[in-house]
């Protein structure tokens, strides 16, 4: 079995413009703060297994990731466009899992999981708590999946399944997560804005 490219797609902690939502509650600097360290968190992950770890990035240079994050880290330039354009310029080669940085729950046992569900799945997806997803893989380019997506609500995961039944694609559903993106999500993961 070929092993998956583990993409997370990250922006630059720039006070004012990572983790825009929490503002109100912590403050620019506190939001970059927790988008850092989420960031971070996740990239270890990651890391922790033999998959190839690709860090595709917006919001800053790639030398002031690298600075950040350290230089082994393989960074790709984000498309430009919206998510959907972001996420289907990175589909090839597959299989391919994509992650956002905003999971705190993520573990490396989830992670091995969706790698497994690969090998016998066309699809995998981490629901997450507030209708979307933390993660999804593909075991082949499946774009359809990602078009006409009302990302950032309530409905992206289910309409994920739809496109996915209708087009006969066996899907491997992981457990569901939380994540964090607005102020009450804060209370949940105290450690997140200390």
């Amino acid at each position: 079995m070929t092993l998956p490219r583990l993409v997370l797609f990250a922006r630059y902690p720039t006070p004012g413009a990572a983790k825009t939502r929490l503002i109100p509650a912590i403050g620019p600097e506190g939001a970059a703060r927790v988008h850092r360290k989420l960031t971070e968190r996740t990239l270890a992950i990651l890391s922790g297994n033999d998959c190839p770890v690709e860090l595709h990035t917006t919001g800053a240079a790639q030398g002031e990731f690298s600075d950040w994050l350290g230089a082994d880290v393989r960074l790709k330039q984000q498309a430009e466009g919206d998510l959907t354009d972001r996420l289907t310029a990175a589909l090839d080669p597959a299989p391919v899992i994509f992650f956002g940085a905003d999971t705190p729950d993520l573990s490396r046992d989830i992670v091995t999981a969706a790698v497994a569900a690969l090998a016998s799945h066309d699809v995998v997806i981490g629901p997450a708590e507030d209708g979307g997803y933390y993660l999804i893989g593909m075991a082949r380019p499946y774009p359809d999946l990602l078009r006409e997506i009302d990302w950032s609500t309530e409905r992206v995961f289910v309409q994920t399944m739809v496109k996915a039944q209708a087009a006969g694609l066996s899907v491997h559903i992981l457990p569901t997560l939380a994540d964090c993106d607005r102020p009450e999500d804060l209370a949940r993961w105290p450690w997140l804005a200390a």
